[in-house]
């Protein structure tokens, strides 16, 4: 008999009492499910693992440019609007300057700091005012509302407003943590550079102009050096960082490899004359196609015997034609060496601080079309934590410009 007054059913066959029969007003007990099928999976698969990475890494990336531009918009407001309002208002100067328009969301802000005041979250006393608990929105309403105090500073506000507009899409995903699409990630992060750079906060890295300077690689620089991109192969390279926005508007060109197939192949002889008529000195360094590296190569990729060598051969042939052409053929110097290859390096102004390289290993198996790439950015000092603040540290760009600089003095040039 049960604690409640009902008969429990009889146990298992073999057990003292046992009957086959169940009597009358008794309550049936179901028998425990095996483990493991009880409730819905709740493990995750590769594949499940593969989209929440995905999903964080652009939620990460686009909440440090959106973090960013809070808060050169937050400085630029202050900038402009504390000196009208604070000298009658004091402290309460956001309040005032908000007016009758904005006080329902600055009321809104004042009582959130004080929540944050009580609560123990305000972990930094700089932000133990009005203006750091004010969102992207509500700081686009104090410029819109005072323009004319942000004109003198701001070349166009139908920009500004049209930037915040495609920005509020990427903040309302990323604060309620969904799914954020490649695609919108690409325009927000276009967006916030536009905004820094009408803002006066563009990027001070001259190779900005060419390689745009990466919000996660001013944070995390400590982490990759000078390596600002890692692709698994060239094709994705050039998908991403075309041939013309590599070379383009060089004022030195500097290339060591064994066919320089990258540049050969992917930027036109017209255009290499009217890069070298700019101003732009080029060096550029094949392996002799006559040496036996070629011969080691091809065995390597397990191409037909002269095949390689037939290749290199065409690419320094079609430079020579490229150098026919100029009034200055000094300024295209063509050089081959004998040695072993070791590595693919194109560096574009390596001689000074506007300097991007293009870089890859030859790998035993793998042509340079399959070989991984890592795009450098020279001239950059990497950004370390701790003792090491603001290192000058030489990365890796400095490495492949003196590897260049020691396969050219060992060469010998191409008449």
């Amino acid at each position: 008999m049960g604690s409640g007054g009902l008969e429990l059913p009889p146990g298992d066959e073999g057990h003292e009492g046992d009957s086959t029969e169940v009597p009358p007003g008794t309550v049936s007990l179901a028998r425990p499910m095996e483990t493991g099928s009880i409730g819905p999976e709740l493990e995750w698969d590769a594949e499940a693992w593969r989209e929440v990475r995905t999903r964080a890494q652009r939620a990460g990336r686009a909440y440090i440019w959106l973090n960013l531009v809070e808060q050169r918009l937050r400085a630029v407001v202050a900038a402009v609007l504390r000196p009208i309002y604070e000298p009658v208002h004091g402290d309460d100067w956001v309040v005032a300057a908000a007016g009758p328009a904005g006080q329902e969301w600055v009321q809104r802000a004042v009582a959130v700091r004080e929540v944050s005041r009580r609560k123990g979250y305000l972990l930094d006393p700089a932000d133990d005012n009005v203006l750091s608990f004010l969102t992207l929105p509500q700081l686009r309403e104090l410029m819109v509302q005072h323009w004319p105090c942000f004109e003198p500073y701001v070349d166009d506000r139908r920009d500004v407003e049209l930037v915040l507009d495609e920005l509020e899409v990427t903040r309302n995903v990323v604060s309620r943590n969904r799914a954020l699409s490649e695609a919108v990630l690409g325009q927000a992060e276009r967006a916030s550079a536009r905004l820094l750079d009408a803002l006066g906060a563009g990027g001070d890295v001259p190779s900005a102009r060419r390689l745009p300077v990466d919000a996660v690689e001013d944070l995390v620089g400590d982490r990759y050096a000078d390596v600002v991109a890692v692709h698994s192969d060239r094709v994705r390279l050039l998908r991403q960082f075309p041939a013309e926005d590599l070379f383009g508007g060089a004022r030195r060109l500097d290339a060591l490899g064994i066919g320089l197939n990258l540049l050969v192949q992917n930027f036109s002889g017209r255009r290499l004359v009217r890069l070298a008529e700019a101003g732009c000195r080029t060096r550029l360094l094949f392996l002799n196609p006559a040496s036996s590296a070629v011969k080691r190569r091809e065995r390597e990729l397990g191409m037909k015997r002269g095949e390689l060598s037939r290749a290199v051969e065409m690419n320094i042939l079609h430079m020579r034609r490229v150098r026919s052409r100029l009034r200055d053929p000094g300024a295209f110097e063509i050089q081959v060496y004998d040695e072993t290859p070791r590595c693919t390096a194109y560096l574009v102004d390596g001689d000074g601080s506007d300097g991007i390289a293009v870089v890859q290993s030859y790998l035993r198996r793998s042509r340079g079309m399959e070989a991984p790439v890592l795009v450098l950015r020279g001239g950059s000092r990497v950004v370390k934590s701790g003792a090491d603040a603001l290192a000058d540290d030489g990365g890796l760009f400095a490495t492949y410009r003196e590897e260049f600089e020691t396969a050219w003095a060992d060469s010998r040039p191409v008449s």
